[in-house]
């Protein structure tokens, strides 16, 4: 059985690991977007990094947007069926969809597709000391490697999340008028007057922040990477599983700035 001692030691090294690794990311997102103001810019860069994770994300966004939409009506239905409250389904999807599904599931989902790209190529660069290289000739790698997905994820991800947005509603109507017999005008009526325009800002909002995270932790830890190609793995997953996390705490406290009473 450990000491107390031996405790207090364990407790004492984790909690130094933390604050360091808080600390160190902390100033590399502060240093990451001051790079974002200030010239020179790499126009090109930022428009390839814009079609990398915006327009080839679409179609896992789409297809998880579409699904979420679908089985969120069917399960509303089984729910609300007990109460005879049917006719909120359409409410009810789109307030889930636009607020909560459509943001957090888009974070997810290209937090896994572009997190991990991320810290992979970066992670490699950093172990064949391309980095290095690059400080040689003169470039700032923070400039021309991280500052340019930083703004290309902010951009893009509030577009992913608007397209799933309106994915996931369909999805929804599907279910509701080909399977549970609603009438289609109706539930389209019902959808228009209950969405307004605070939860699909409230969305977008959310999808601008998880856009940051995504980009700085998979930067951030493709950066920090060592050890060969070992590192560049451990790198990938710890960029995909902090991005993750954080995406989750982040919606909370998003959710409770712009909906707590």
């Amino acid at each position: 059985m450990a000491s107390p001692l031996t405790m207090l030691r364990y407790i004492g090294r984790f909690t130094l690991g933390f604050l360091g690794t808080a600390g160190r990311l902390t100033l590399f997102a502060g240093g990451a977007m001051r790079h974002t103001m200030t010239p020179p810019f790499y126009f090109r860069t930022i428009v390839r990094q814009m079609v990398e994770i915006g327009y080839f994300s679409l179609p896992v966004v789409g297809l998880t947007a579409v699904f979420a939409g679908m089985v969120l009506a069917l399960q509303s239905y089984t729910g609300f069926a007990r109460f005879s409250a049917e006719g909120a389904i359409a409410n009810v999807v789109v307030l889930s969809i636009t607020r909560e599904l459509g943001p957090v599931l888009a974070g997810l989902m290209v937090a896994g597709r572009i997190g991990a790209s991320l810290a992979a190529e970066i992670g490699t660069m950093r172990v064949t000391e391309q980095i290095d290289a690059l400080t040689t000739l003169s470039t700032n790698p923070m400039k021309y490697l991280v500052a340019p997905r930083l703004v290309a994820g902010v951009v893009m991800f509030p577009f992913l999340v608007l397209v799933a947005d309106v994915i996931g509603v369909f999805g929804g109507y599907l279910v509701a008028v080909y399977k549970l017999g609603f009438n289609a005008s109706n539930y389209l009526q019902n959808t228009w007057e209950f969405l307004q325009a605070e939860d699909v800002n409230s969305g977008l909002v959310k999808a601008a922040v998880f856009g940051f995270i995504v980009t700085l932790m998979g930067c951030y830890h493709g950066y920090y990477s060592k050890g060969g190609a070992q590192g560049v793995g451990a790198a990938t997953t710890n960029a995909v599983v902090s991005a993750c996390i954080l995406i989750l705490c982040f919606d909370y406290i998003l959710t409770e700035m712009f909906f707590a009473k």
